[in-house]
């Protein structure tokens, strides 16, 4: 049994050094033609040889980010609720429904982005700008509703599954004799979430999210539907932006020139890397919450 563990958790580190691997090696070629400066450079003409990430990533960031803004307190309420607040019955119907969400095509997600998301951010943003104008990402808007807000909010509802069940399946792991012990004091139910659900399984609620922002990090078809592919920086949420991801599906299978191709490997690349520190940043946050430290 342990060499067959060790065995499986050599083959993750084997598989990671490879897929990073393969991504430098494509990439070679743009990476000693552009260098760092891809990170931050704006422009994408592949016919002129001019590529740049600063576009993509910054489109990644704000979906991603907007996503797991909205979506960690939803699923986290969610998992709350069906592992501690719900009925039987409303937990044995609700449950399966929320884990279907998780199995639903990225493109069924895309459709349904374009046709019911995108008209209703369309008619969302006047009021949200006439009222919060003075905000710049509440700036002007897209005529046509598609942008990297509606990106965002169909990210929302892809990664809202993953931290939901997961985090649901966490609070079930508590011992009920913490939860009883405590309620036999005279705690609320909001003392025993706040004070002995929530500090045991914190980290790994982290690890739930950092499961949810990679899929957000990674997701190209159903952002590429309501995103835009405009190749922009900016302050707006209303306006059409891209990804990394939405990129490099649109354009890999067909590549303008062989610096092209590789640029598209460099931004994978670069999403790799980002994933990697955000999930290193996640764990250290997370090991700063040692249970056995709190006095409940």
């Amino acid at each position: 049994m342990y060499g067959l563990c060790a065995l499986a958790g050599v083959l993750i580190v084997i598989t990671l050094a490879d897929v990073i691997y393969q991504l430098a090696n494509n990439g070679s070629l743009a990476i000693s033609h552009f260098g760092l400066g891809f990170i931050t450079s704006t422009e994408w003409k592949p016919g002129f040889s001019k590529e740049g990430a600063g576009a993509l990533l910054f489109g990644t960031l704000v979906t991603s980010l907007m996503a797991i803004v909205l979506a960690t307190p939803l699923g986290i309420a969610i998992g709350l609720y069906l592992s501690m607040m719900a009925p039987v019955r409303v937990r044995a119907i609700v449950g399966p429904l929320v884990e279907l969400l998780a199995a639903v095509p990225s493109i069924v997600y895309g459709f349904w982005g374009l046709v019911v998301l995108v008209p209703f951010v369309d008619g969302l943003e006047p009021g949200l700008h006439s009222a919060l104008g003075f905000i710049p990402i509440f700036g002007p808007a897209s005529p046509v509703g598609i942008s990297v807000f509606a990106a965002g909010l169909v990210l929302t509802v892809m990664i809202l599954p993953i931290i939901s069940a997961l985090t649901r399946d966490l609070f079930l792991t508590v011992p009920v004799e913490l939860k009883d012990g405590a309620a036999a004091l005279g705690a609320t139910q909001w003392e025993i979430i706040r004070g002995i659900v929530l500090p045991t399984t914190v980290s790994g609620c982290a690890s739930a999210v950092v499961l949810g922002l990679g899929r957000a990090f990674g997701e190209a078809i159903a952002v590429s539907f309501v995103i835009g592919d405009a190749n922009n920086v900016n302050k707006s949420l209303f306006q059409p932006g891209t990804t990394a991801a939405a990129r490099i599906a649109d354009q890999f299978i067909a590549p303008v020139n062989p610096l092209h191709l590789s640029a598209m490997f460099y931004a994978g690349l670069l999403l790799v890397i980002i994933g990697m520190l955000t999930s290193v940043a996640a764990s250290t946050i997370a090991g700063r919450f040692d249970v056995t430290q709190r006095v409940i």
